[in-house]
């Protein structure tokens, strides 16, 4: 397995496919089917561009994990001004971290996890992270790293609101 930088346009395909693919196995209990049945693994060229653009923005907090000869999984870090509301100054926010279903239980989100945490600067020092409630895969991995469950929202997707879990880990 090598755990590398975001490279380019082929790097935002990969984690689109990849993003798609975990959240409809991960999420197949929580959210309706026309509602996974919303995002598109094979969105068009130009679509692509676009996400390539903006997540060469965060290129320092996007790293990829290959394993037998493609991207399997992919982790999301975000600090300063630009992440979700509930973190602040000194803190990072985990915006994602998918693995591909047939690679979950093979160390992939914990070594993209790892790297993720090598890789953000000195003056953060904690970790905040959203995710969909009664998510019992994501509780049990983050409940592993330490995490610990210190609040609650709601995230709107497809037009229906649903509730959120905040997680926080101590660096």
């Amino acid at each position: 397995m090598e755990i590398r930088r975001l490279r380019g346009s082929s790097d935002a395909r990969a984690i689109v496919r990849i993003n798609v693919a975990a959240m409809r196995a991960a999420y197949d209990e929580l959210l309706p089917a026309d509602v996974l049945e919303q995002f598109d693994s094979d969105p068009p060229d130009e679509a692509v561009r676009e996400y390539a653009a903006r997540l060469r923005e965060d290129r320092d907090g996007i790293a990829l994990a290959d394993v037998d000869g493609a991207a399997r999984g992919y982790s999301y870090f975000r600090w300063g001004d630009d992440t979700k509301s509930f973190v602040g100054p000194s803190e990072a926010g985990l915006k994602e971290l998918y693995v591909e279903p047939e690679y979950w239980g093979e160390g992939v989100g914990t070594a993209l996890f790892e790297y993720g945490l090598d890789s953000l600067p000195a003056s953060v020092d904690r970790v905040k992270l959203e995710m969909l409630d009664g998510n019992d895969l994501g509780h049990r991995f983050y409940d592993a790293r330490g995490f610990e469950r210190t609040g609650s929202s709601e995230f709107e997707i497809g037009g229906e609101s649903y509730p959120t879990a905040i997680y926080t880990l101590e660096l």
